[in-house]
């Protein structure tokens, strides 16, 4: 015969302030795991919108990033007209070479100045970043010193908002429009003109990357394994999604922090529920002796106690989700393999949260264990005496 849950409940209510003591302890514990899968979920989801399947990006052989990356002009040539390469609006080939530098700003945050990826692309670099849109103003003349900025530029930056000025390299830039790539690794960018920034760079040679539309999938990797064998090229190229896929390795050092200090505080969250559970067995020996008088068996008051710890733990989870919640959406940056901030928010998703809620039950499971067993070997003169 089972013991009612009900008896359970009741005892959680009754030492109502051990058991919110306990709860929060183990939601604590709990919040720091959610925060980090949250943190690193929003950088996953931010960089797989940025790369499409559909593009190629060449680099020079050895480069782990546009910015590291450097090559002439004259190579683009070679590479625009190898097959496979779709035709875009104006019939010719859907490629941009591009350069890419790094400014300083003060942000929001740290008005010491961060680094801001500056990308210098062609008209067709903006035709084939289907994810991107103009959210406000226009787009930048080619023919002036002109920028359009990410949606978390423009909020994170003050001095690179519509309409003001933003010095780059030797010249002042006019801020014409805001861009929106849907959360997307180009909102953590400012686009001008290719040329306009190569000049103000001083490298009207050399570019960083070039950047391809293909036809379908069997398309791209046929190109890619093109220009990789081509050994006049001394180029490497991949999949733009692959390309943004490498960049998530900037996070891989805070979700191992985080792991482990959520690891470490399981443990004391552990301990905590376990000395919950024995101070309520000692206190409650004369129930446990009145229950087995009454013919519980062992393993009814084991089980009993058991569910009793993982009660304690749910509400902890609970508790930890309520505490999190908050973050979801806020915006936050890291520094990513192109030495400028990569922008992007925490993304709270239900399934983030059933892991948490899992995990306390974790830490209720183990804690409550122990206390349980020695509820259910309790003698019954023994337990009615130690009332």
């Amino acid at each position: 015969m089972a013991i009612p849950l009900s008896y359970n409940l009741r005892n959680l209510v009754v030492r109502k302030t051990t058991t919110l003591m306990t709860a929060l302890g183990i939601a604590l514990t709990v919040a720091v795991l959610l925060a980090i899968l949250a943190l690193v979920n929003g950088l996953r989801v931010t960089l797989s919108t940025s790369g499409d399947p559909l593009h190629v990006i060449a680099l020079r052989k050895g480069a782990t990033s546009e910015v590291v990356s450097l090559f002439t002009r004259s190579q683009f040539q070679d590479l625009k007209f190898k097959p496979g390469i779709a035709a875009g609006r104006d019939g010719q080939p859907l490629a941009s070479l591009e350069v890419i530098s790094v400014i300083n700003l003060a942000s929001v945050d740290n008005p010491g100045g961060t680094n801001v990826t500056v990308r210098g692309l062609m008209p067709a670099g903006i035709e084939l970043r289907h994810n991107v849109r103009l959210a406000e103003g226009r787009w930048f003349n080619p023919s002036r010193r002109e920028v359009v900025v990410g949606k978390s530029v423009a909020g994170r930056f003050p001095a690179a908002r519509l309409g003001r000025k933003i010095r780059i390299a030797r010249s002042e830039w006019d801020i014409v429009g805001v861009i929106d790539a849907a959360r997307g690794a180009q909102d953590s960018e400012i686009w001008g003109d290719l040329y306009q920034v190569s000049s103000d760079l001083d490298r009207s040679e050399v570019v960083s990357s070039a950047v391809f539309q293909v036809t379908d999938a069997v398309t791209a990797k046929a190109l890619i394994s093109n220009i990789n064998n081509d050994r006049r090229l001394e180029l490497t190229a991949s999949s733009e999604k692959d390309y943004y896929d490498e960049q998530t390795s900037s996070a891989a050092p805070l979700e191992f922090i985080g792991l482990m200090v959520a690891i470490i505080m399981a443990v004391g969250s552990s301990f905590a529920a376990m000395n919950t559970m024995y101070a309520a067995v000692a206190r409650r020996a004369r129930e446990i002796g009145t229950l087995r008088v009454l013919g519980f068996s062992r393993f009814s008051i084991l089980l009993s106690f058991f569910v009793e710890g993982v009660l304690l733990s749910a509400l902890g989870g609970i508790l930890a989700c309520l505490l999190v919640l908050p973050l979801n959406g806020i915006t936050t940056a890291i520094g990513s393999t192109n030495f400028a901030d990569l922008a992007f928010d925490f993304h709270l998703t239900p399934q983030i949260m059933l892991t948490g809620i899992a995990f306390a039950l974790l830490l209720g499971g183990v804690g409550g264990l122990f206390p349980a067993g020695t509820a259910s070997r309790k003698e019954i003169l023994t337990a009615l005496r130690e009332a």
